[in-house]
């Protein structure tokens, strides 16, 4: 019997204590943590198999490369630019997930702030499988409006995310 890692939440973004969560998930074959920790921790990599994402900069210097307390901004779901601090970052090793986990934010009036935890789990499994686990938690009223929506364009887009880093690191 095998037991899969979760994701480590700070208390303020728990699941299902936001105004929005979703998660995404998926286990195949072939593949492993490595072959797709870089797809995911490249940003310059993102829009080429991703297309929810957009004008990604690193305003502090540093880059494209994603690290412990990297700041950096990126349009997505049609917000502006939000600004992204990294707080969790561990690549995979033997017998340890890759873990990515990054805080956005968005000011402004009341009606217009956004928070949002986006965490990110790969682990390699017995059988030559991979898991990659891609959760988010978000705060406020942009958030609760997205919540809203059907289909889900929050759940839709995550799944695009994981489908298309699988595609990149599967070639």
């Amino acid at each position: 019997m095998s037991t899969q890692n979760a994701i480590n939440w700070p208390e303020k973004y728990t699941p299902g204590t936001g105004d929005n969560f979703v998660s995404n998930e998926v286990i195949v074959a072939g593949l492993n943590a490595a072959d797709l920790w870089h797809y995911l921790v490249d940003t310059s990599e993102w829009e080429s198999y991703y297309d929810n994402v957009a004008d990604i900069s690193f305003p502090q210097g540093g880059g494209p490369e994603l690290k412990d307390g990297s700041h950096f901004s990126f349009g997505t779901f049609g917000f502006p630019p939000l600004d992204a601090q990294v707080v969790e970052f561990q690549a995979p090793a033997p017998d340890l997930p890759g873990r990515l986990s990054w805080t956005a934010k968005q000011d402004g009036k009341p009606e217009e702030r956004l928070d949002v935890l986006h965490a990110w789990l790969i682990e390699d499994l017995p059988g030559d499988r991979v898991r990659i686990l891609t959760q988010e938690t978000q705060i406020g009223a942009p958030a609760a409006a997205l919540a809203q929506e059907r289909p889900n364009p929050m759940l839709n887009g995550h799944q695009a995310w994981l489908d298309g880093l699988l595609r990149a690191a599967a070639k």
